[in-house]
């Protein structure tokens, strides 16, 4: 890629160019010089991935008060009703300027097509075939690239915030770009980076979700919350050599069937609602039957047969599945799909409140990255692009201190790290190996199901792992850089190595709060299933927060 002159500063800062990222940046205001910030490309994001769609209560026989009440409900208690209010109520509008921008939702007519997911009341998830996502993330993305207030750089990894000693405010954030670290100032930093699916072993959640704004917003002092709710979700492709593909919740609201070996629709097993059942208690029942049924969980699937759904309804609704089941030798027309359960979505995450406001000042957040809670304890299904959507819009009102950044920032002498290829070869063996082991130790402890000797053992084994990476010499190197400080590598690969480097980093700290956070909450609900406390608890109708190293309850909710 081109080598492009980043500015020293920005009026505001965007982290991530998913659908949160994206909107940010459009709804920013034109007179401010917004820099939008992607480790891969623009269209590179689990956004991308989104198949089933985008809710809004649009019908006639809708209502947002409805779509409020089914997002509480699937939250298990812990949504805030204000938040959710928020969400619902301004989701119609936010669609119709997602359609002026040129997002091609499918149509009966000239009506918006709608289609039921799991736990809606009515039929209210607007979708453009099974690859809604795509053509959302597409359509900003053209916007983006012709605006000129703002500059994408892409194939640049955020390292840490920038944060003034002084006052505690976010003033900008490190970079790693074309090979070097540099530190870019900002009025303003929202971090749009997505969730952390990489930390477990089986993800439906692209290479590119490892935690990175959560991770770093940690370690500069923001509070999270949540952390424990991961939702899995019950229908990834599952075979040997292909990516956890996610087959979308829409296919079984069209009509598909859970089966086993057997062919028996095992789902009512376990909920009246079976297939379309609430997807943690979908992923639940596939595990348990699993259990008791396979002989090696690793590899071990049920099936989704897709052929009670109208072939030409398949053709229509679902082209994208057909075309990926087809690569991997799946005939979705002749034959069910094998599928088990992989991690989906994140609910916890940055404490941010409507406005996407963090308690550290100048920094927000957006989207998977942020707990404004919306989503409780378990998200409902296709809320997930509308909140990108719906908070992104906030941005549009942001109020900028008028901070007196220096027009120049401070020259620090340059630091150059080297390594002999001997020596590189070991810490490079290290850190794969790490990036290696971590998401299947996360997935054995605190996948699915969890209980606390698990947790306590995962818990000691990533601490052990964090001070080896600690003392790793490229570690020693940039954690000793001060602000400000750039720096320079004479390492082979330096692009891949210092990336692996930093999202090892980021890895082995969401594990610590992920794992820290499932042994904190002694109860089951929603996302976040013991089997040594498999019922809700109701003294722990609250939320888990954490800001460095220290968990609380939030009080009671009502």
């Amino acid at each position: 890629m081109s080598q492009i002159d980043i500015p020293s500063q920005f009026d505001v800062l965007v982290v991530g160019a998913g659908a949160a990222g994206l909107y940010t940046a459009l709804c920013l205001p034109n007179s401010l010089r917004v820099g939008l910030i992607t480790k891969e490309t623009v269209a590179l994001s689990a956004s991308d991935w989104a198949q089933g769609g985008i809710a809004a209560a649009v019908a006639p026989e809708d209502s947002p008060t409805l779509h409020i009440e089914d997002t509480i409900r699937a939250g298990a208690g812990l949504c805030d009703r204000t938040a959710v209010e928020f969400l619902a109520q301004l989701a119609p509008n936010c669609i119709q300027s997602l359609v002026n921008l040129g997002v091609a939702f499918d149509r009966h007519g000239q009506a918006l097509a709608l289609t039921l997911e799991a736990a809606h009341s009515r039929n209210r998830v607007l979708h453009a075939a099974d690859t809604t996502g795509r053509e959302v993330t597409t359509t900003l993305a053209a916007q983006v690239l012709r605006r000129q207030n703002i500059q994408v750089i892409q194939q640049a990894l955020a390292l840490s915030l920038w944060i003034e000693p002084e006052t505690g405010r976010c003033q900008g954030i490190s970079l790693f770009y074309q090979g070097e670290i540099t530190w870019v100032r900002a009025g303003a930093v929202v971090l749009a980076t997505g969730g952390g699916g990489q930390v477990f072993a089986q993800t439906t959640n692209p290479a590119v979700s490892t935690g990175d704004g959560v991770a770093i917003a940690y370690r500069a002092g923001a509070i999270l919350r949540d952390l424990e709710f991961v939702q899995f979700h019950p229908t990834a492709l599952t075979k040997p050599g292909a990516d956890h593909f996610l087959i979308s919740e829409a296919v079984r609201g069209e009509g598909a069937h859970l089966v086993d070996n057997e062919g028996r629709r095992f789902a009512f097993d376990y909920h009246p609602a079976g297939e379309l059942a609430p997807r943690d208690v979908v992923s639940r029942a596939i595990f348990s039957h699993l259990q008791r049924t396979a002989v090696d969980l690793a590899t071990a699937h049920v099936w989704l047969d897709m052929r009670p759904i109208p072939a030409d309804k398949i053709r229509h609704r679902f082209p994208n599945i057909i075309k990926v089941c087809q690569h991997w030798g799946v005939d979705v027309f002749h034959e069910p799909i094998p599928v088990a359960p992989a991690a989906h979505y994140w609910m916890g995450g940055i404490v941010a409140d409507l406005m996407n406001r963090t308690n550290i000042p100048g920094l927000y957040a957006v989207g998977e990255t942020a707990s404004t809670g919306v989503h409780g304890a378990n998200r409902l299904a296709s809320n997930s692009l509308l909140e990108c959507i719906v908070f992104g819009a906030q941005m549009a009102q942001i109020e900028l201190e008028n901070i007196g950044l220096p027009s120049e920032t401070p020259v620090l002498p340059l630091q150059k790290f080297t390594a002999d290829a001997s020596e590189w070869h070991i810490q490079q063996a290290q850190l794969e190996a790490l990036r290696e082991k971590l998401p299947r130790l996360v997935w054995e402890s605190a996948g699915i199901c969890r209980e606390q000797s698990k947790l306590e053992s995962a818990i000691a084994t990533i601490e052990s792992w964090q001070q080896d990476f600690a003392i790793l010499p490229l570690s020693q190197f940039l954690l000793a850089l001060r602000p400000a400080e750039p720096a320079t590598f004479d390492i082979p690969d330096v692009e891949r190595q210092l990336r692996l480097w930093a999202e090892t980093r980021n890895l082995l700290d969401i594990a610590d709060l992920i794992l820290k956070s499932a042994a904190f909450r002694t109860e089951s609900r929603g996302g976040h299933y013991r089997l040594d406390y498999p019922q809700p608890d109701p003294n722990w109708q609250v939320h888990a927060l954490v800001q460095t190293h220290h968990w609380w309850k939030s009080p009671l909710l009502s």
